[in-house]
């Protein structure tokens, strides 16, 4: 897929969710879980041990699965995560040797910022998306909403605290997308083998995102710009 592929698959689905595991094993597991709940993206943390090999295989044996590479903090874990094939790269900073990489590369770019500098500073130097993390400390999908409507170009994912209950708040505030963690792949799901609980947890928070985007798109037809 190319770059362009990507940004769209991941806007399409709106949601990237995040998962740290050690095994080949526990990777597949995860990654066919969520595919089959409708969500064929998963973020890798490259905190684990042997991460790129388990980014190399998860690319090799799923295909039309999104891989990305998280905490990617410098261009040489950055560099390892391209070489196994990794999709797309994120942190929860911004790290602008890591955005030459990645624009260089023609690959992918989501990485951390939180203040409406951060953000646009993160943006005009070419992130992709920006995430906005952590979201909860700071006022949730209110502030969500706060930088969206000062940064209406910029495309914004919230990570940190999403839940159940915040996802839909999230996505009507304006994110295009949600970073999620265990409240969507449970280490003890994974741990269980439980593939139903995880495929639920997965649709019910694609509802979410479809949900909301259908009272969006609902509400501007109500309301179209430039009329009352």
């Amino acid at each position: 897929m190319t770059k362009k592929e990507i940004c769209a698959r991941i806007q399409e689905i709106g949601i990237i969710p995040a998962v740290w595991v050690s095994s080949w094993e526990d990777a597949s597991f995860a990654a066919d879980s969520l595919a089959g709940g409708g969500i064929p993206i998963l973020e890798i943390s490259v905190e684990g041990p042997e991460t790129t090999d388990l980014i190399s295989h998860l690319v090799r044996s799923h295909e039309g699965m999104i891989v990305g590479a998280g905490t990617v903090l410098d261009t040489e874990t950055a560099s390892r995560a391209f070489d196994a094939g990794a999709h797309f790269l994120t942190a929860p900073v911004f790290n602008y040797s890591v955005a030459e990489f990645a624009a260089t590369e023609d690959l992918a770019l989501i990485p951390g910022a939180l203040t409406p500098t951060e953000v646009f500073t993160a943006w005009k130097l070419g992130a992709d998306f920006v995430k906005v993390f952590p979201c909860s400390q700071v006022g949730g999908d209110k502030y969500i909403k706060a930088l969206k409507k000062a940064l209406p170009q910029v495309s914004l994912v919230a990570s940190g605290g999403v839940t159940q209950q915040t996802a839909t708040g999230f996505i009507l505030a304006g994110a295009a997308a949600l970073g999620v963690g265990m409240d969507l792949i449970p280490p003890d799901a994974i741990a269980r083998r439980q593939v139903g609980r995880i495929q639920e947890l997965a649709r019910r928070f694609f509802g979410f995102v479809t949900g909301a985007r259908t009272r969006l798109a609902e509400g501007e037809a109500k309301h179209p710009v430039g009329k009352k």
